[in-house]
C-alpha cells in the first residue's frame, strides 16, 4: 500500500498547494485547501520516513520532489488572475504529472519496486538491453519486434576467441525515449521470441562515495620489511596481513612468469612515479586517470618497491608482478554492464592472469548471464577475477559483479580487524575474503598519494596477491586460489560476513607445497 499512498499523497500535496494560491483570498477555500495539504504532507512524511532505503538516497528523493511542489504552485501562480487559464494549467500538469512521474514516484524506494522496473538502478539510456540471440542466428531475423517498437540494435561485445564464447551473439538494445517507460513490454516482446535465448538489463553503476581521510601517518610502524619506501609507515595494512612472513618466503622463491594484474576502473597514472616501472600498456587511451580510483588501486596491487619513492607492494624486487589498466568507467565514476565486460574481455584477450574491479552496484536482475559468460571468458584464457563486494553495508548477493559466479568478492575490514561500517557481506557468496580496507595510503594522479576507504581498496590488495600467486603457479585456477586464500586466512570475529583476512606468507607457503 505504501507504493500508493507515497504518489497519491504526493499529488494531493501539490493540487492543493497549487488550488491554494488560486484562492488564498478566499477564506473559506484557502482554509480547506491548507487542511488537505497537510493532511497530504503528513502522509507522504510518513511514507518517505518508513520506506526502505539508504538515508542519502532518501534525501536526493527528497530533494526532487520538493523542486517539483515548489515550482509548479509558483509557476501556475501566474496565472490567477484568469481562472480558466489557471485551471487548464493545473489539469494539464498533474495530468502529465501522473501520466510521466506517477510509475517514477510509485517505484521510488527498493522494496516497493517490482524487479523490471526499479529506478535504485539506473540503466543506460544509449542502450538499456542486452539480448542474446540462439548460435547462429542473425539480428535481421527478429526484425518485426524492432520495427515494432523503433528499436536499434548493434553488436554488444566483440571476444577475440569467438568460438569460446557465446558473447559475440548478444545485442546492444537502445530503447526510444518515448517507450523508456515501457521497458516491460519491449522484454516481453523479446523473451517470447523463440530466437531470443536471454534477456537482460543494461544496468548502469557509479563507484560509490568513499570517506576521505586526513593525509596523515595513521601509526608509526617500526618495520622496515628491508624496504627503503617513505610511506611505510601509513601501511598497517602490511601489519594485519603479516608482509615479514611474506617477504620471508619469497627469499627462496623465483617467479616462473611475470604475471600481470589489470585494474579495470577510471584508468591509471601510467607515469605515477611508483607505478610507471611496473606498468604495461594496453593501450593508451587506457593510461590517465581523471578521477584518482583506478591509480589508488594499481598503487596497493602493484606500486614499485623498494624505490625509495611512495609505497610498497607484495614484492621487494618487482620482478612477480606487473600492472595495466583498461579503463570502463569514466572520469566521474560511472559505467555500465556493458562497459565492464568490454573491459573484461580485452584484458582477457590482452593476456592479464588477474582482472581487479574495484566497482560495481546493485542489481535489479536475479541473474545476469553476460557477467557470467564473460567471466567464463576470462577463466578460460587463465585469468582470476577479483570484484569488491560494495560499500552499502548490506548483502553482496544482491550486488553486480561481486554476485556473478567464478569471482572472488572482496569485503573490506578496518584497522582493528572488524567489518568496515560500510562493507558488504559476503557469507552468501561462494568465494568470499576479507582485505584491509580502511585507511589505505596509496599513489594518486600526478605522482600524489592519498588515504580512502572502501571495498575498492581490500579489492587491489586481493589482486596483488593473486598476481604473486599466478607468477609461481601460472596454471592456478580461481578456485585453487581461493581455496588457498581461505585456508591460509585469518579467522576474523565477523566470521562468514566477512571471509578470512588474506594472509600472503602462509597462502604462498602452502602454494608451494
Amino acid at each position: 500500500m505504501t507504493a500508493d499512498f507515497y504518489p497519491i499523497s504526493f499529488l494531493v500535496c501539490l493540487g492543493a498547494l497549487s488550488g491554494w494560491f488560486f484562492y488564498r483570498d478566499d477564506e473559506k477555500r484557502s482554509d480547506l485547501l491548507r487542511k488537505i495539504f497537510f493532511g497530504a504532507i503528513t502522509v507522504y512524511g510518513a511514507t518517505w520516513v518508513f520506506s526502505q532505503g539508504a538515508l542519502s538516497y532518501k534525501f536526493l528523493v527528497l530533494g526532487r520532489e520538493m523542486l517539483v511542489l515548489i515550482t509548479v504552485p509558483l509557476f501556475l501562480s501566474f496565472f490567477r488572475k484568469n481562472k480558466w487559464i489557471f485551471v487548464t494549467l493545473l489539469f494539464v500538469v498533474l495530468g502529465s504529472l501522473d501520466h510521466f512521474y506517477f510509475e517514477k514516484l510509485k517505484f521510488t524506494f527498493p522494496q516497493e519496486k517490482p524487479v523490471e522496473l526499479a529506478n535504485e538502478v539506473a540503466l543506460d539510456v544509449n542502450g538499456e538491453m542486452l539480448i542474446e540471440l540462439l548460435d547462429g542466428h542473425e539480428i535481421s531475423e527478429i526484425n518485426s519486434i524492432l520495427t515494432k517498437y523503433n528499436l536499434e540494435a548493434t553488436p554488444a561485445f566483440d571476444p577475440v576467441d569467438k568460438n569460446s564464447t557465446d558473447l559475440d551473439d548478444y545485442y546492444l538494445i537502445n530503447v526510444p525515449a518515448r517507450l523508456e517507460n515501457d521497458l516491460i513490454n519491449v522484454k516481453n516482446a523479446f523473451e517470447e521470441n523463440s530466437l531470443v535465448e536471454w534477456v537482460e538489463m543494461n544496468e548502469q553503476y557509479a563507484l560509490s562515495p568513499l570517506e576521505i581521510t586526513p593525509q596523515k601517518t595513521l601509526s608509526k610502524l617500526n618495520k622496515k620489511y628491508g624496504l627503503n619506501d617513505p610511506g611505510l609507515p601509513n601501511l598497517w595494512g602490511f601489519e594485519a596481513m603479516d608482509m615479514t612472513s611474506l617477504y620471508e618466503v619469497l627469499k627462496n622463491t623465483k617467479p616462473k612468469k611475470q604475471a600481470l594484474i589489470a585494474i579495470l576502473d577510471t584508468g591509471v597514472d601510467a607515469v605515477h612515479e611508483d607505478i610507471q616501472a611496473n606498468f604495461q600498456s594496453i593501450k593508451s587511451k587506457h593510461d590517465s586517470d581523471g578521477a584518482g580510483h583506478g591509480t589508488h588501486c594499481a598503487g596497493i596491487a602493484a606500486a614499485v618497491s623498494n624505490n625509495n619513492k611512495g609505497i610498497a607492494s607484495f614484492s621487494q624486487t618487482n620482478e612477480y608482478v606487473r600492472v595495466t589498466s583498461v579503463k570502463v568507467l569514466t572520469s566521474g565514476g560511472y559505467g555500465t554492464q556493458k562497459m565492464i565486460i568490454d573491459g573484461i574481455i580485452e584484458a582477457a584477450d590482452a593476456g592479464a592472469d588477474v582482472l581487479s574491479l574495484s566497482l560495481g552496484g546493485l542489481s535489479n536482475d536475479s541473474r545476469q548471464r553476460a557477467y557470467s559468460k564473460a567471466v567464463e571468458y576470462a577463466n578460460n584464457k587463465g585469468a582470476i577475477v577479483v570484484v569488491a563486494a560494495g560499500n552499502s553495508n548490506r548483502n553482496a548477493k544482491d550486488f553486480a559483479p561481486a554476485n556473478t559466479p567464478g569471482v572472488i568478492a572482496v569485503s573490506a575490514i578496518d584497522t582493528v580487524l572488524n567489518r568496515a561500517s560500510f562493507s558488504n557481506k559476503v557469507n552468501d557468496l561462494k568465494m568470499g575474503i576479507a582485505a584491509p580496507g580502511v585507511s589505505i595510503y596509496s599513489t594518486f594522479p600526478n605522482s600524489e598519494y592519498r588515504i580512502l576507504n572502501g571495498t575498492s581498496m581490500a579489492t587491489p590488495y586481493v589482486a596483488g596477491l593473486l598476481g604473486l600467486m599466478k607468477s609461481l603457479r601460472p596454471e592456478l585456477t580461481t578456485k585453487e586460489a581461493y581455496d588457498l586464500l581461505d585456508t591460509s586466512g585469518k579467522k576474523l570475529k565477523s566470521g562468514n560476513e566477512t571471509g578470512r583476512l588474506i594472509q600472503p606468507g602462509a597462502a604462498i607457503k602452502e602454494l608451494l607445497n
